[in-house]
């Protein structure tokens, strides 16, 4: 079923797909999820959201999103409060279409129908669910701030440095109206740069790592996976 509802599952050299199936295992039998706006859930729902989750975790031992308890899945967008930097640096506060989010309490909600989207369109740069668990690896260091906890306390300096300095680079681009690969909803600020460009290192990995050297090679570190360097087999 991995295989017939993630698409990205075939892009994982043979080793990495082994992996995957059995993280999954532990990701299903450590965390809850619950049906929202009339949603039931399914086994379907429930393997598709975990594949696509454990695929952040290949590389990082014994992490399972510890601050993680349940998974909130609504069948579509909902409404929900928000406040967004815009790239002029003003802030817009009204209420947004979510397609999901990340709460600092131990939930996290996900659009279905979104979902199911990030799975076949693979190579699009947008994936839900990469995107609101890359938040979740944010929030094991602190707050959300665009640092995770990193494998090795020598690699903070470098990080910040590297992040700080492609996050107002590309606030940059923005403002002056230049092509940017990334989504500018990057801009939001560097909890969301972070989680829109752990989206492109899997998605678009060899785009990333030719727009954005420095930051892809933080990402590989961190992440300890080079998927622009996998056979190209999707």
């Amino acid at each position: 079923m991995v295989k017939r509802n993630v698409l990205y599952y075939s892009c994982l050299p043979p080793d990495y797909q082994r992996r995957l199936q059995g993280l999954i295992q532990v990701f299903l039998a450590e965390k809850r999820f619950e049906g929202c706006g009339g949603l039931v859930i399914t086994d379907e729902i429930r393997l598709t959201i975990a594949a696509q989750a454990c695929v952040l975790l290949l590389g990082l031992e014994g992490n399972f999103y510890p601050k993680l308890q349940s998974i909130l899945v609504y069948p579509s967008a909902y409404v929900a409060p928000a406040r967004r930097r815009l790239p002029d640096g003003t802030f817009d506060e009204s209420p947004q279409v979510r397609l999901g989010e990340t709460w600092s309490q131990g939930s996290l909600v996900l659009a279905w129908d979104d979902v199911q989207k990030s799975a076949y369109f693979i190579h699009s740069g947008h994936n839900v669910v990469f995107h609101e668990f890359a938040h979740q690896l944010d929030l094991e260091y602190g707050g959300a701030d665009g640092i995770p906890l990193l494998p090795s306390r020598s690699m903070y300096t470098t990080w910040a440095r590297v992040l700080s300095m492609e996050y107002e680079s590309f606030l940059k681009d923005l403002e002056y109206h230049r092509k940017t690969l990334l989504d500018e909803y990057g801009a939001t600020d560097v909890a969301e740069f972070f989680a829109v460009t752990t989206e492109f290192f899997f998605e678009r990995p060899i785009q990333l790592a030719a727009r954005h050297p420095a930051l892809y090679n933080q990402l590989k570190l961190f992440f300890k996976q080079d998927p622009a360097s996998w056979p190209r087999t999707c």
